[in-house]
């Protein structure tokens, strides 16, 4: 979509956490706005063409136009990603899995959007950290998003006492993600070093049918099998203010 006397608008346009049909995560409003748009920036093209592929497009998954954005863009680079919103085209921001900007590229050329006048539209669509928080039976009234914690076993032990510290002080609960295939490493890191009453959620494949919710005191973790997360997205919540007197579990998983 074009427009001669406006610059465009910049979709931040959430996608599926998992495989699947994307109407069961996607609300219309958002796969319309998708199925008009002929320029989306994503931070890798072929992982973005494989998932919209699955949507009903303006187009032919060929014909539409893919720039990149990730780790490796300079930022002198960013203002020619706007160059089609000064010349009146919107163009759709598109994560990985789930919304942009969130534990994703994309905060400078928002940034940059909103300094040169160009109309940002977040859009409607599944956010992995906000679903492990609704999941997790942990409180929602402060919390805090780490994105990755570190990979060095030990400023990742002190990152974590770190949290829970904190969350005795604030009663605030935490959050973070890590790389699937260390989420076994992490998971032992956390019970290793909370203390046996800390309450930690595991989600794990949300909304997909192999979504896992387990939440649970971390003294209960330890006697528990250890549940199948390896090399499977998932979210980490930690809050060490609930009693460990209401331990819950949910798990659906495929026939």
């Amino acid at each position: 979509m074009s427009r001669s006397h406006a610059p465009g608008r910049l979709y931040l346009v959430p996608m599926p956490l998992g495989p699947g049909d994307p109407s069961a995560c996607l609300p219309v409003s958002t796969r319309d706005v998708i199925g008009r748009l002929h320029r989306f920036i994503a931070e890798d093209a072929r992982t973005a063409r494989r998932i919209l592929a699955r949507m009903t497009l303006a187009a032919p998954i060929q014909a539409l136009t893919f720039s990149e954005l990730n780790e490796h863009t300079p930022t002198s680079a960013l203002s020619d990603l706007l160059e089609p919103l000064r010349n009146g085209e919107d163009i759709g921001l598109v994560s990985e899995a789930g919304c942009p900007v969130v534990a994703d590229p994309g905060a400078a050329l928002v940034a940059m959007a909103h300094a040169q006048g160009i109309g940002v539209v977040p859009l409607v669509g599944p956010s992995a950290p906000l679903l492990a928080l609704m999941a997790s039976g942990l409180s929602g009234q402060s919390f805090r998003f780490h994105g990755y914690l570190p990979v060095d076993p030990s400023a990742r032990k002190s990152a974590i006492q770190a949290i829970e510290r904190d969350s005795i002080s604030t009663g605030c609960t935490h959050l973070f993600i890590e790389t699937p295939y260390r989420n076994l490493q992490m998971l032992a890191a956390l019970l290793a070093a909370l203390a046996p009453e800390t309450a930690l959620a595991v989600c794990a494949d949300l909304t997909t049918e192999t979504e896992i919710v387990i939440s649970r005191p971390v003294s209960q973790w330890k006697s528990a099998p250890t549940p199948e997360i390896d090399r499977r997205p998932a979210v980490f919540v930690v809050s060490a203010t609930r009693s460990a007197n209401a331990p819950a579990r949910r798990a659906r998983r495929s026939p």
